[in-house]
């Protein structure tokens, strides 16, 4: 049997830059995941790395793991606003600039119709689903600067608050399960997602009713 070398160095040289990284990531703890996160809900997406970082650091310090959760919450909510910013100053540009037409029209759409779930129901999903073309909408369509912190701060951190407090007790076992039960993970998470758009779907109608009751 023919062993190629250079294949296994290369292998290697990866694992040991790929500790390196996550070393370096436990060593600045939560600070790590605010820059991090900036990266992550900004213009440079990297899918799934902040929760990947959020289950190791809980699960290194597993007494910490609220504490995780919030410095998550607060880098991915810094790093969106950035973007929510450049989209508001842009306008529909910023829209056209990064989606397609048949993208930009839908994600349009979506957030004139649910506004508020448009943002915190993305935001508390795992990837794929997609939360840059959501927080572009949400600038360039005007959208109130104070509903959107609220938005991505209420998705963020259940969703954090759940990766961390499994990570914490689980450990890195929840990789293997995430792996092997992903499907599952996803439809919890979804019905997670549908119940806290509900309630907030009725706290607005309540609120909307008892203004107008107020208003006769």
């Amino acid at each position: 049997m023919k062993i190629d070398f250079q294949k296994l160095a290369e292998a290697a040289q990866q694992h040991t830059k790929g500790h390196a990284v996550r070393h370096w990531f436990i060593t600045l703890g939560g600070p790590g995941l605010i820059l991090l996160g900036l990266l992550d809900s900004s213009v440079i997406p990297i899918p799934g790395s902040m929760d990947a970082m959020t289950i190791v650091l809980a699960a290194h310090q597993k007494t910490w793991w609220m504490y995780y959760a919030v410095m998550a919450t607060i880098g991915s909510v810094v790093g969106a606003y950035i973007t929510y910013r450049i989209a508001r100053k842009q306008g529909d540009k910023a829209l056209h600039a990064r989606l397609s037409a048949r993208n930009a029209k839908m994600v349009t759409e979506t957030f004139e119709k649910y506004g508020f779930g448009a943002i915190a129901v993305p935001a508390l999903l795992p990837p794929p689903m997609p939360m840059v073309p959501f927080v572009i909408a949400a600038g360039a369509l005007q959208y109130s600067t104070k509903k959107f912190i609220a938005a991505m701060s209420l998705g963020r951190i259940i969703r954090y608050c759940i990766l961390a407090y499994l990570g914490a007790t689980y450990g890195r076992k929840i990789f293997a399960v995430v792996l092997a039960h992903g499907e599952m993970a996803l439809a919890v998470t979804i019905g997670i997602a549908a119940v806290v758009a509900l309630v907030l779907i009725l706290m607005r109608s309540k609120k909307k009713r008892e203004a107008l009751a107020g208003a006769r």
